[in-house]
């Protein structure tokens, strides 16, 4: 049984089969339903620790007593529709959450029971729902996917039999599309009803001035609250009418909607509205800005909040400039273009906005699991949106694309966290439990979790500076958790060195304009002498560029994988013309340009002599090569390769990482610890934000002929960036990763 709390105030009145009496109130949904004994009551829910009489992970209860040694005595909630208490037991205090009533009612409608602590894991997605009201915006899932609606009433569920019984609350929620449909005479339908768990996003009401505000006969006298904008988070749904056609759109947005020169020139990734002239307002996020071909002004290219028909999916007049959804692409001049009304704040809001306005983050299940890496499968789900990946603040974004980078998908530096309990320095500890496993189990990592783990890096320089990733890498494996180095290499003259990571060091006159990492990392190590004298299971390759400004190519284009067989010392290698086992490699013929310049040349005896015979190639000097006695000369030569799982990113002084998070060739995210702010300087916080760009995926799994001929400056917002602002490719082999 359910029972609505409807928000106008009219006489109580009660249910024909219960008598039980409705609570109402004008505007605002009721916070303290229950009576003044009731609201004494605090509720908790169990976080970690072993199941125990009745209690264990998700469960949700209600302190009868705390004991002197800090105990709780409580009473265990079950689902259903009852909300009795059933018998409870002992639990540690430090093993639960503390409730409100009114959080306790939301969670008790979820199931199952793993699915709370899932929600709590996104404090600001939780605490944005338990201040819902009247009319918010929110994204639900439903069968049909993720469906923008409007909140209608809160619900009780249950039948309060006894003082103590707890009961369920649910959202009722009418979809946006059918606000649009004629009144019908016929009784309308129930609206469906929703559990805190089924709202993936949320955008509060607003009050703003730009363009016209979504009325109908149940909002259109409401009043209206502001409120701040991380509790709104990811902008998706819309405030105006839904569109269903962009041939209301096309080229009728209004002037009125020019970029006012009191707010700050447009970006890629700043939040817009276009409004066209017959009312109709559409949101969304900047994906491209440029000049079309037929057109010398600037346009922007918008990935809308929904899908409207005949928008497209990043391409115009026959040409990619992003890629999205099918149906959400518009394009449009940029001086139609406004700041996203939704989250205008007034400036005494902004004022008071303070970095302790975060909601608090659960603590984590205290246990020495060690958590995998998160499944391509769940990816999306866990880690898209504003408030994903790793908070960036005060010079942070260097140490938060590193380790996103190296832990969000891939294991191989697992080995770095999977130590024994009695080896494990606190350092190790604070990785493993606050960074990795929080990132792979909730997507979000705070900045204070950050913070706690910088101060133990042993130089009060990584709390306070900007560092570059290497330097970091390399304190942080070496000297802070003393573990070996990745990198191998071996010289001319039998010398062995070790490091952590790799940089390529050449003359740019030795590759082409737009060079590859497989290109670069072959001339680099064949110039220098090296060769590596194992497979690394990981191999961090630091690009040719110095500093904050120097590059030497303006575009590198990462090798999804990296052919390591012709660097490795004392390994079999095949003749570069006829395939047979090779026994010299030639370092002048690497540029020759009648044998695929660029590429290693290693010849057997008989190729050797055929090609040195040229005339042009009389003064190179080929040398032996360290071959295996026991492999014939004719036996196959197997390929050992490494593949790119991430790469970081620096331009003006900030670093961001794009990370390949499954097998599939189009699994890419783009992660960004401080792509937005809330609040100012000096009171404010961070906005980290990971999105999807599969356009990345598209760009790199071309042929190297397609990838010769592309022009980076060509290509989507995000593939430039990867492509001009690459600083550290990082490669692994997951064969080797399992003995390291």
């Amino acid at each position: 049984m359910c029972m609505k709390i409807y928000l106008d105030k009219r006489v109580l009145a009660s249910h024909t089969t219960s008598a039980l009496l409705v609570s109402r109130t004008i505007v605002h949904f009721r916070r303290g339903m229950e009576s003044k004994g009731e609201g004494k009551d605090k509720f908790f829910i169990v976080t970690q620790g072993k199941a125990r009489k009745g209690f264990s992970r998700g469960c949700i209860g209600r302190v009868e007593a705390v004991m002197h040694n800090g105990e709780l005595m409580g009473l265990l909630y079950g689902g259903g529709s009852s909300g009795n208490p059933k018998s409870g037991d002992m639990v540690k205090r430090e093993d639960t959450y503390p409730l409100t009533r009114h959080q306790a009612q939301l969670l008790l409608f979820v199931s199952p029971s793993s699915k709370r602590l899932e929600l709590l894991c996104n404090p600001q997605l939780f605490s944005a729902i338990c201040v819902l009201s009247q009319d918010d915006l929110v994204v639900v899932k439903h069968k049909k996917g993720h469906q923008p609606g409007l909140v209608r009433n809160l619900m009780l569920i249950g039948k309060k039999e006894n003082q103590g019984d707890l009961l369920m609350l649910g959202f009722e929620v009418e979809f946006v599309q059918d606000s649009d449909q004629t009144v019908s005479s016929k009784k309308p339908a129930p609206l469906p009803l929703f559990s805190a768990a089924d709202i993936v996003q949320v955008v509060p009401a607003y009050s703003v001035g730009i363009g016209p505000r979504w009325k109908d006969s149940h909002s259109e006298d409401l009043n209206r609250k502001v409120v701040s904008r991380i509790n709104s988070m990811p902008n998706m749904g819309s405030r105006g009418r839904q569109v269903r056609d962009i041939n209301h759109l096309d080229q009728s947005v209004t002037q009125t909607s020019t970029q006012s020169p009191s707010h700050p020139p447009f970006e890629v990734g700043s939040m817009v509205q276009v409004t066209s002239n017959t009312g109709i307002t559409v949101y969304g996020v900047i994906r491209w800005m440029g000049v079309l071909s037929e057109n010398k002004n600037d346009w922007a290219g918008i990935e809308l909040d929904y899908e409207v028909n005949n928008c497209s999916d990043g391409m115009y007049g026959g040409q990619r400039y992003f890629t999205c959804k099918v149906g959400r692409a518009l394009f449009v001049p940029l001086t139609k273009c406004s700041p996203d009304g939704r989250f205008l704040c007034p400036p005494s809001e902004k004022e008071t906005l303070k970095a302790t306005d975060i909601p608090p983050v659960i603590p984590l299940e205290e246990t020495d699991e060690n958590v995998p890496p998160i499944p391509e499968s769940e990816a999306l789900f866990l880690l898209v949106g504003k408030m994903k990946g790793i908070q960036g603040h005060y010079n942070s974004c260097y140490l938060d694309a590193t380790l996103f980078s190296l832990f969000s998908s891939s294991m191989t530096l697992d080995s770095v966290c999977h130590k024994p309990a009695d080896t494990e320095s606190s350092i190790s500890r604070s990785l493993k439990k606050d960074i990795v496993n929080r990132l792979r189990r909730q997507g979000f990592v705070p900045a204070e979790s950050v913070m706690n783990f910088r101060k133990q890096l042993g130089c009060d320089t990584f709390v306070t500076e900007e560092k570059d990733p290497e330097e970091f890498i390399t304190i942080l494996l070496q000297q802070v958790l003393c573990m070996k180095s990745l990198i191998k290499l071996r010289s001319n003259n039998n010398t062995s060195q070790e490091a952590y990571t790799f940089q390529i060091i050449l003359d740019k006159e030795q590759v082409t304009q737009t060079p590859t990492v497989q290109q670069l990392l072959d001339i680099s190590l064949l110039s220098c002498g090296l060769k590596f004298e194992e497979i690394p299971s990981c191999l961090m390759v630091h690009m040719p560029r110095f500093g904050k400004k120097y590059k030497m190519f303006p575009h590198i284009i990462p090798s999804t994988e990296f052919d390591i067989t012709d660097l490795l010392y004392n390994s079999p290698r095949e003749c570069f013309l006829c395939g047979r086992l090779a026994e010299y490699e030639c370092p002048q013929c690497l540029q020759d340009r009648k044998l695929q310049p660029g590429r290693i040349k290693q010849y057997c005896t008989t190729c050797k002599t055929q090609v040195h015979t040229h005339p042009s190639r009389h003064g190179h000097c080929p040398r032996a090569l360290a071959v295996p006695a026991e492999v014939a000369a004719d036996a196959p030569v197997p390929r050992h390769k490494m593949q790119l799982f991430a790469v970081l990113c620096i331009h003006t002084s900030h670093y961001v990482s794009f990370v390949k998070y499954g097998p599939g060739p189009r699994s890419w995210l783009f992660f960004d610890s401080m792509a937005d702010r809330c609040g100012d300087d000096q009171s404010g916080y961070n906005i980290p934000e990971i999105r999807a760009c599969p356009e990345v995926g598209d760009f790199l799994s071309q042929s190297e002929e397609e990838l010769a001929r592309a022009d980076p400056s060509q290509a989507g917002e995000l593939v430039r960036r990867l492509l001009s602002d690459s600083y550290m490719c990082l490669y692994q082999s997951a064969s080797m990763a399992l003995y390291r």
